[in-house]
Formats: C-alpha cells, structure tokens, sequence
C-alpha cells in the first residue's frame, strides 16, 4: 500500500483505472465482503507552487536551470576547489544575491496562494452526516458526501443536484466566475430525488450515481443516477444541467441539496487552471544569443591568456624567477593538468564579462514595469469601471514588436449589444417601427397607436422566437405599494428583465415582447407567453441544445391544444438545406440582404409531428441520454434525425453596432506597418459589410476573393490568378476574402502560395471561420520563413485557441464570459485601447529593455577588458587588477540602480507624440534596437572605452608613480583603483547621456551612485577590517584622491571616453536624423494644447506650464486664444 501511494504522488499511478467512477450517496456502500472502494481526491484545492519542506530544493532546481546561473554555480566552485587569483566571493556574492532576490519573490507570490488556498479549504460549509445537519471545512467534504448550500453561496465541490426548496426541484445558478456568463442558468433535479427536500428524506435516500471519471470541459458531464425505491431499481439520465460547478453561486434558491461528485483539485473548476504555455519575447532571445557570443569572448580570451603565459614561460628566467623557486612537487606535475587549472583560473579572472545581474535586473524591469499598464488612466473604461489588466509580464517588450494583429468581430470590433432591425416572415420583409412590425417601405401610419392585426404566419413566426431559447427572468420587487406593478397593454411587468447567454436571443426575445407576444417565463416544465395579453402555456418536452458543429438549437414543445411542435433557428448554412417548405429561395435573397447590412442573422423553421413520430423522437432521444459510453456522437445522431423535413417560418436581422474608435485605430496601426487580420465565425457578406464600415477595408481597395472552393485543384487555380491580378497591379491596395472551407484547402497543399497572396495583401478577412482554423492561421504567419511578431485578440471562448497561439494575446472585456481575459497575456475593456498598449507602451517597453540588455554588456566589457590587458604587464601571472570587493560590488551596487530606474521611466518621445504619429513604431519594428550591428557596435564601444581607461591611466602611471607632492609611489591597487573610478563614473555618465527623460529619480541614483562609490571606497579603505585577509586597500583611495595628477587623469580620459560619443550623436542627429529624432525636436516646440498637457505626467505638465507662464500660446480647443497667468497655473492642473 505505501508503494503504491508512493507512486500515485509522483503521478506513475493514477488512482482511476476505469473510464467510469460511482458514487453512492450518503457513502452507503454495498454490504458485500468483496467491495473495494474507489479513492478520489480530497477537496483542497491546491494552487501553490511549493511547501515548506520542498521550497529550498525545488527553487534551487528552477533557478540552475537558468544558463547564467549554472555558469556562475560552476564558476564558483572552480573557485573552490583551486588556487583561483580571485576569491570564491566575488562570484559567490553576486549568486547569491540573484537567487535570493528571485527565492524571496517568488517566496512571497507563492506564499500569497498558500494564504488564498486556506482561505478556501476552510471555509465553512454543511454536509448530511449520520442523520443530521453536520457543519464541517470545506477540505473535510468526500466524495458522495450530500451538502447543503444556500443562496447566495459559492458551491464548494462540484455537487449533481438532489433536491431545492422549490416543488419542481429546480435552480438557478451564475457562472460568472467560471465563464463570465451573467444570465441566470436553471439546473434540475431527477424526479425521484426532487421530494428529497429535509435532511430525514435524504437519509432514506438510497441511490447511487455513476459518471464519467473527471474532465476539465465545463459543458460536458455523461453520467446516470439509479435510486431504489421499494426495491425497484429507477435508471435515469444525468448531464450538464444536473451538475452544479464548484465556483458557481446559488441565486433565487433558498437553499439546495447536492451529492459531491468531484473534489477538490479533480473538480472541473480547479481542471481549467491553466497553466499558460511559456512564451518567450523576441528580446530574451537576442539576450541569449548575445550571451553566447560573450560566453566565446570569455573563452577566447581565457585560452588566449594561457597560452600567452606558457610562450612567455618557455623562457627560463621567466618559467621560475630566483624571488619564486618552484616546489619538487611542482616541477613534477603534469602539464596537461597544469594547463587545465591556469586555464580556469582564468576563466575565473575574466568570468564578469557574463553579467549575472542581467536575469534579475530584467526581472524586476518587467515585473514592476507591468504596473504602468494597469495604473493608466487612458486605459481605463469608465462604463464598466475595468482597468487594463497584466496576466504576465514577460512580454511587455513584444508588445513593440508586433507585426499582425488578428481579432474576432464579434464583440471586439463591435459592442456585442444586438438590436432588432429586420425579419422575413414568410417571404416578405419586416422592420420594427415603435415596436410595430411593419412592412419594409411602410411607416407606421396609425393614428390611435393601435396595433394591426398579424396573420397566421406573422403569429408563429414571433412566438417560434419567444418559445425557442434559453432566457432567464428576473423580476424586480417594486416598492411603491400595493399599486405596482403597473401591467400595460400586454399584461407584463416593467420590472422583468430578461437575462441570456447569447446577445443575439436577448434583442430576438424583447423585440417579441415589443411587437405584441411576451415570454412570461417557465415555471418547471411549462413555458408561458402571452400574445396580446391572452395567457398560452407550452409543455417542454425536450431542448436540443446549441453546439458549434451543427450551428442551431430546437425545443420540441406540446403546445396548448395538444400538438407537439419543433422549433429551430441556427445559422442559414444550419437550417435552410433542412427545410423541405416555405419561402426558401426569397428568404435566402433575404439573408444576403441582411447580411450586406452589417446585420447578424439567424433562420427560424418548425416541424410539426404526429404521435407515432413523437414517440419515436422521444425514445431515440431518451436511449442517447441514457448512454455512457459515446453520447456526443449518439446524440447528434438523433439530432440530425430529429431537424430534417423542417418549415421554413422566416429570418431575423440584428445589429450590433461598432464599437467607439475602431476605425481610428485600425488606420493607426495601419500606419505604424501593422497588418489587420479579421477572423470571424459571420458569414461572408456580414463580415465584409462590418470590415468596410471599421476601415478594415477602404472603399478604393481592390477585394479578392478565395470563398467556395470545392477541390483542391479549383483552390490552388483561384490562388494562382489570385497572385498574377496582385503582380500585374501594383498600384491599388488588395484586400482579401477567405472562408472557413476555402481556407482548409488552401491550408492542405498550397500554404506558400496562399501566404504570397495574403502578405501582398493590406488587410485579410476570414470568415466562417471554426476556433481551432483562427489558431491554424496565426501559426501559419508564425512560423513563416519571416517569422514576424503576431497579436491576437478576442473576447470569447472560441478566441482562446488563438489568443495562446499568438506571441501576445489579448483579451476583450466583453460580454461572452472571461474564458479570453484568463487566457489572455494583456486585456482591455475596448479595442481602441490597442492603439495607445502598442504604439506608446510597446514603444516604451522595448526601448527601455533593448537599452538594458545593451548596455548590461556594454558595462561589463568596461569591466572586465582591463583585467585582460593587465595581464600583458604582469607576465599573465593571473594577478587581479581590481579589488575582491569592487569585483564583487559592481554589478550588484555602483553600477545597478541608474540603469534600473532608466529602464523603468524612459521616454525618448511623448506619449501624445507616438499616438499622434504612428509611424514612429516603424523605427523599433524586427528587433532593430537589438540587431547585431547595434549590439557590435555596443561591443566595440565597451572595448574602446576599455582602453582608454586603461592606457590612460597606464600613461599617467606606467614610467612614473610618484604622483604625490612628497615623492611617495604608488602600487598596482592604486592603479586598479584608478581604473575602476574612472570606469564607475564613465559607464553612468554614458548612461546619462542616453537618458532624454529626466524625473527626480534619475538625478537621485546617477550622481547618488557615484557619490556612493566614493564614500564607500573613503569608508572601505579608511579602516583596517579584522575580518579581512589582507588589508590591500586600506588608504589606497585617501591617497588617490589626494594626487592633483590623479583627478586631471580621471577628467582627461572622461572627456577622452564621452566626448567622442557626443560629437557622434549631434553629427548623426542634424545630418541623418530618424523620425524619432525629428520628433524629439518637433515636440520640444513651445506650442502646447489642453490635451497635449493633460496627457502628460502631472510633474510635466507643470514644468510646461511654469516655461510657458505669461506666454501666449495656442489652446487646441474649442476656446480662443487667452493669457495663462500665475493664478491660473493650479487651476489648470487640476483640470488636467
């Protein structure tokens, strides 16, 4: 037994063998001696990442699996194990600060989870044991464990409801927080259990439940529940709408019973906890590159060294000097050996060339930078109080980079908040004109406001749409009195509001409403409308529920004379090649009319049956229902049989209109060179009429057209006339108009030719398109031979594929549920907010790290390239040039905070600037600020400077080292200490000089860095340390900064270092300016209006105006021009 849950822990041996689990209520299980009871899973729910007792291991492993701290792990213990010319500190210090910095934070976040987790395991909660109500741990609950939830509550497991407080054993439920939807879903209970209602019945209660074992889809659950009664067995069917999810709320219930089926980390909450695919941004990849060509440097210059040292070795005055006689033991040591250990000695001398710091200090750049997106205004949507929010941080550079940009249509582009425009009924078109159905072309003309008569056809057609769905009610209590509520005309409340899943079935449903024929609501098993205020009750039979694959839904109803009725409505590709009557044609010429509207449409039909073929229907369908084994597949079967020989009844025509800006920010992102991708499940007129209207497509494009292609050879023609129309005109601008059929041929065997047509291609639209081919096409431009940076971005569940696909995803704040926001990287309430993410925070977040990363290698070139020359003067005898303590500080001290605060504030342009002008991503598009002509030239500068530090000081030094006025000489850790000042000073100037956004910050730690390297080195040489091995440095710095000839050195080789780099950047800066530049200077004109100043920092909003204090300037407003004066200054920021 210990083995085997040994085993199960590491996961080799899953505790479920078979493909069904069975549950026995209230845990009464069978008598029998031979039972051997299933294990499940307990109910905690486990989200953390580490335990007390595995953190130190478990983070070690993480953390050296990281390059750089693997080599700096081997580096130090090469340090230990021999006579290195550095300590094993200055290695050892450095590591250890990384990893301890990244243990605490990652510490700290996981200890966040463990506190949410406990939050959760223990909460209280009631549960039916030994014949009472027993209150208990959530962590406590077991499977088949009967629980009381009230309402309001969350449910702690996910529970197959026994019974509620209503007689028909009903409830309702919001799975806000597993999906987003807000409407009010009913569940049910099986009829047997529904009289379950106190806790005395549901001991008596014997049953037992048998499902499937746990899946993480939350809209599929196959199981069945047997419940004895007088020793009759009851078989009945149990599915989704007997499963009550963990993390869904109880709403207008009282209270409900439910037997726990899945627990804890098995529950199908706690399955959809992704764990999102790593993505790495285009920048971390340079970085290791980079990395690697440093790690060669590193080599190179290590076997360099030891080679030098045995040529200059082979001479015996040098190979052992009278003042260093050999050992015996030396003299007979192998060579091979000896060779190995000078050659990691200096691969330890040299090893800072590879800046450890690098990993954390990006870290902590993204990770704190990632605020800035969440805490702008600009990016805040007031209506619905969201704020943009970061799911990960890892990318915030590649928002920069972004080449494509894919979105969905619906409810990204547009509101997703329909509106009823038109309907066919019939054969005739329909407008709703003051909630009147009106002939197209026809006013409401009726003086009195009454309400024509409809015809048969009218009539069924409005009560299929308010009979055929799956609306919620809510009434509202008045609060007026006994005179309220108020019925009109049509005998309903004004306090029902309607709630739906689906946009589209809420406007088909309170346009009915409007016209005359009003779902009241379904109270059990019975549906109720009135029409005109006469009462009509409708038994439902069966529901036929919306799936993707067939693209409609149906309800079988009884109607009140006794009738059984079908009533479907679906897309017209779903609906009209079933139906066998009705106006088919003219409804079809309908729905393309509709659809060139920009309306969304949708195909009402009916069947009506006899008794034989209902008995029928409801046989197949309840055998299906029943099944264990394969029902999606059986009941599609019987779906299939059951919507065929339909009555055409009509179409409806809804709209939903654009959102704010999205032609705006479509033509920016145009102009920044980004290609708009359109991906749609609409149809192919519906998608091209809502593409022209959003300046996705422009009126003077040239639109071309791969839809309905049947074969493979006809889609590889039409692509190749496709490709010579686009190579003969060059003049106009192609769009191009795909489908989801047309595209799979074209995906099977012609990918490189449709990928030259699209990339020819200014903007693409695909339509009728599954989510699973919206994910093909973002790998298909992904993996292109270019490569280039895609975004997608979506706000339903069928955007997710893509949105994991793409480098960067996106989600929408929409109304179809969070399934995008939790999968998303970033996510916005609007599309508009795309424009200012990309151009201004994308723009900033690559220039910001591309600097860092550069000048991370720049200032360890600085540093360790002097070590390397000093060998040449040494006899390569691996002397240190610098002291153990300054090898150890640089990074992690003198030189870290100015390049952190820079790559957290920096702005080269305004933000206004780069939103104005979109074509300024361009100078940051394909990596350029990390090409390898950037980083060499990077490089070389480090070497450069590097040498001037050096010979500089050599020239000051290397004949004559009596600097001091008293004749006292000077040793070779004043000359390192020479070196290494000038260094400090040089590599934060250089950054100075970088920086054209200046805050408080940045003054605070560039001349605070530099002051803290000279009173650190006054305290460190100033005192004799007991600690320390030697005291090498002690008053080496007093002395130094006592020479006039040291301090005219220092300023001399500084002016030698920068003076050449700014000469460099004004000639480039007035004879081959980029646009940036050219902006930088345009936006330091003093003509400033009201937004431009709004949009700014408040700290620069007031420098602005102080400069331009009893200045006339220009105010871009509708007000005239006026004399800001003194008084006004405060006035005018708080406005802003």
């Amino acid at each position: 037994m210990l083995l085997r849950w040994i085993r199960q822990q590491l996961g080799f041996d899953p505790p479920h063998q078979s493909d069904t689990r069975t549950v026995y209520i209230a845990n009464r299980f069978p008598q029998h001696g031979h039972y051997v009871p299933q294990r499940f899973a307990d109910n905690r729910i486990i989200s953390s990442k580490y335990t007390v007792w595995n953190f130190v291991p478990k983070n070690l492993f993480e953390q050296f699996r990281r390059i750089a701290n693997f080599y700096f792990l081997i580096i130090f213990l090469v340090q230990l194990m021999i006579d290195t010319p550095t300590s094993p500190v200055t290695s050892g210090l450095p590591l250890f600060f990384v990893i301890t910095v990244t243990a605490i934070k990652q510490g700290y976040e996981d200890w966040l989870r463990h506190k949410a987790d406990n939050e959760v395991n223990g909460a209280p909660v009631f549960v039916v044991r030994s014949g009472s109500l027993v209150q208990t741990r959530s962590k406590n609950i077991r499977v088949g464990d009967i629980v009381r939830v009230a309402k309001d509550e969350t449910f702690p497991v996910d529970l197959v409801l026994l019974s509620s407080d209503r007689a028909e054993g009903t409830c309702h439920i919001t799975t806000t927080s597993l999906d987003g939807e807000t409407n009010l879903k009913t569940h049910y209970s099986v009829p047997e259990t529904l009289v379950s209602q106190s806790v005395s019945r549901l001991e008596a209660l014997h049953a037992v439940v048998e499902c499937q074992q746990p899946d993480a889809d939350l809209y599929r659950f196959v199981g069945r529940i047997t419940v004895t009664q007088q020793e009759e067995e009851i078989v009945r069917p149990i599915g989704p709408e007997n499963l009550l999810l963990r993390g869904a709320r109880l709403k207008n219930t009282k209270e409900i019973f439910g037997v726990a089926v899945y627990t804890g980390m098995e529950s199908k909450m706690a399955l959809n906890y992704k764990c999102k695919s790593q993505k790495r941004s285009a920048v971390e990849k340079s970085m290791n590159t980079f990395l690697l060509i440093y790690l060669g440097i590193l080599l190179f210059e290590a076997i360099l060294s030891t080679i030098l040292k045995y040529a200059w070795q082979a001479e015996k005055k040098w190979d052992e000097p009278f003042y260093n006689q050999k050992t015996e033991q030396e003299r007979n040591s192998s060579q091979i050996l000896k060779f190995i250990s000078d050659f990691l000695a200096f691969l330890v001398l040299y090893n800072f060339i590879i800046p450890i710091s690098l990993y954390v200090t990006v870290e902590m750049q993204k990770f704190l930078g990632s605020f800035f997106i969440g805490w702008d205004l600009d990016l805040y949507h007031e209506e619905s109080d969201q704020m943009a929010q970061v799911n990960t941080s890892d990318l915030n550079e590649e928002l920069g980079q972004v080449e494509y940009v894919f979105t969905d249509k619906t409810g990204t582009l547009t509101e997703n908040e329909m509106l009823f425009r038109e309907c066919s009924i019939n054969g005739i078109k329909y407008q709703e004109i003051n909630g009147k159905l009106v002939h197209e072309g026809m006013t409401d003309d009726s003086p009195d406001g009454s309400v024509p008569p409809l015809s048969r056809e009218e009539l069924l057609f409005l009560k299929a749409v308010s009979l055929c769905h799956t609306v919620q009610i809510s009434y509202e209590q008045p609060g007026d009195g006994p005179g309220n509520p108020f019925p009109n005309a049509n005998g309903f409340s004004s306090q029902m509001e309607y709630y739906a899943s689906s946009p589209d079935e809420k406007a088909l449903v309170e346009a009915t409403k409007r016209m005359g024929v009003t779902f009241i609501g379904s109270h059990g098993e019975v549906m109720e409308i009135k029409t005109f205020g006469k009462s009509e009750k409708y038994k439902l039979l069966h529901v036929l529920e919306f799936d993707a694959t067939r693209r409609r839904m149906s309800v079988i109803l009884q109607t009140p004379s006794g009738g059984k009725v079908l009533f479907t409505k679906g897309a017209e590709s779903a609906v009209l090649p079933f139906t066998k009557s009705g106006e088919i044609d003219k409804t079809r010429v309908h729905v393309d009319e509709f659809a060139l509207k920009g309306l969304r449409t949708l195909v009402v039909a009916c069947r009506h049956f006899n008794v034989e073929e209902y008995e029928e229907v409801d046989r197949q369908l309840h055998e299906a229902r029943a099944a264990l084994q394969q029902r999606e597949e059986r009941l599609a079967e019987v779906f299939s049989f059951i919507e065929k020989d339909l009555e055409l009844l009509g179409a409806t025509g809804v709209e939903d209109k654009l959102q704010e800006k999205v032609q705006e920010t479509i033509e920016s992102l145009r102009l920044a060179g980004i290609k708009v991708w359109v991906l749609t499940g609409d149809k192919h007129e519906t998608a091209v009429s809502v593409s022209l209207s959003c300046g996705h497509f422009h009126r003077t494009m040239n639109i071309l057209e791969l839809v309905q292609q049947k074969s493979d050879n006809e889609c590889a023609e039409q692509l190749r006339q496709l490709a010579r129309r686009i190579r003969e005109d060059h003049v106009i601008q192609h769009g191009l108009v795909v489908d989801g059929a047309s595209l799979s041929l074209a995906l099977r065997g012609h990918e490189k030719l449709f990928m030259e047509v699209c990339k020819n291609c200014s903007a693409v639209l695909c339509c009728r398109m599954a989510p699973l081919q919206k994910a093909k096409v973002v790998r298909l431009l992904k993996t292109s031979p270019e490569k280039p940076i895609t975004l997608a971005i979506g706000d339903g569940a069928n955007d997710v594929s893509m949105i994991q696909e793409a480098h960067v995803g996106i989600g929408i704040m929409g109304k179809e549920g969070r399934q995008a926001v939790r999968n998303s990287d970033y996510a916005i309430a609007r599309f508009r907010f795309l424009s200012k993410l990309l151009l201004v925070h994308g723009h900033f977040y690559y220039i910001r790290v591309a600097t860092l990363v550069q000048y991370f290698f720049y200032k360890n070139v600085c540093f360790i390239t002097p070590q390397f020359l000093y060998q040449f003067f040494c006899l390569f005898s691996q002397q240190t040039l610098y002291d153990s303590v300054y090898l150890t500080l640089y990074n992690i001290c003198f030189t870290s905070l100015p390049i952190l605060v820079y790559s957290l504030f920096e702005q080269q342009v305004h933000p206004h600037m780069l939103q104005s002008k979109p074509v300024l991503y361009r100078d940051i598009s394909k990596n350029s600020l990390l090409s390898f002509k950037t980083f060499l030239y990077w490089t070389l500068l480090g070497f450069c400077h590097a040498f001037v530090f050096f010979f500089g000081s050599y020239i000051l030094m290397g004949e004559d080292t009596s600097l001091m006025g008293n004749g006292q000489m000077f040793g070779n850790w004043t000359f390192g200490t020479l070196v290494f000042t000038v260094m400090v000073i040089t590599v934060t100037l250089k950054l100075a000089l970088e920086t054209h956004f200046w805050t408080w910050m940045n003054h605070f730690v560039t001349w605070g860095s530099i002051a803290f390297y000279f009173i650190f080195s006054l305290f460190y040489g100033g005192i004799i340390w007991p600690f320390l091995h030697t005291q090498d440095m002690y008053f080496v710095f007093v002395q130094l900064l006592s020479s006039g000839s040291a301090w005219f050195a220092i300023i001399i080789i500084l002016i030698a270092c920068l003076f050449p780099d700014i000469i460099k950047k004004v000639i480039y800066r007035h004879l081959q300016p980029t646009s940036t530049q050219k902006s930088q200077m345009y936006s330091n004109r003093v003509v400033i209006g009201d937004d431009f100043i709004a949009l700014q920092p408040l700290s620069r909003a007031k420098n602005q105006l102080g400069k331009i204090r009893w200045k006339r300037i220009r105010v871009q407003s509708a007000q005239n021009m006026t004399l800001l004066k003194a008084g006004a200054e405060g006035r005018t920021i708080g406005n802003c």
